[in-house]
């Protein structure tokens, strides 16, 4: 059985917003259990909340995708700050409308579909633009960064849905 096996890991860009919000969780974790020792249990309890609300906030702060192909199925997990492991989704390739890169002329006629859209990329427009958009089964609009590697495999299986522009 010849099995064509590829991942790619790609570290999703850092969200200022959470990072703010984490901090200011702390902040008030730690003022609240000051003033708690002091004044009673319900700065405590204040204190235990903002605290679990910051580490919460700290997983999804740190957040990478890995991309996984094994024989015509993408699968894409989340690690959220690198210890703990989600499965996001699983595409069976066949059911692939066309893959190309983000900007693509051959991405036009696909733009006035309504299709839910889903981003597993590292957020940021790099020059040259490395990120792949991914018609899936006619529903979904995929947007991720497969290295070269992942993206000539994908298009050994489906050479005439996948463009490299």
């Amino acid at each position: 059985m010849n099995e064509t096996y590829v991942e790619c890991m790609v570290k999703r860009k850092k969200n200022g917003l959470l990072t703010a919000l984490m901090v200011l969780l702390i902040v008030i974790a730690v003022l609240a259990f000051l003033l708690g020792s002091v004044f009673g249990i319900i700065f405590l309890i204040v204190a235990v909340a903002a605290g679990v609300g910051a580490y919460f906030v700290g997983l999804n702060a740190s957040l990478e995708y890995e991309y996984l192909y094994v024989d015509r199925q993408l699968s894409v997990d989340k690690i959220l700050a690198k210890s703990r492991r989600k499965k996001v989704e699983t595409f069976d390739l066949n059911r692939l409308e066309i893959l190309a890169p983000v900007k693509s002329w051959h991405m036009d006629e696909f733009k006035n579909r309504q299709l839910k859209n889903v981003d597993y990329s590292s957020g940021m427009a790099e020059q040259p633009d490395r990120r792949y958009c991914m018609i899936y089964n006619g529903e979904k609009r995929v947007i991720f960064e497969p290295n070269a590697e992942m993206v000539a495999a994908i298009k050994s299986i489906a050479p005439r849905k996948v463009f490299t522009d």
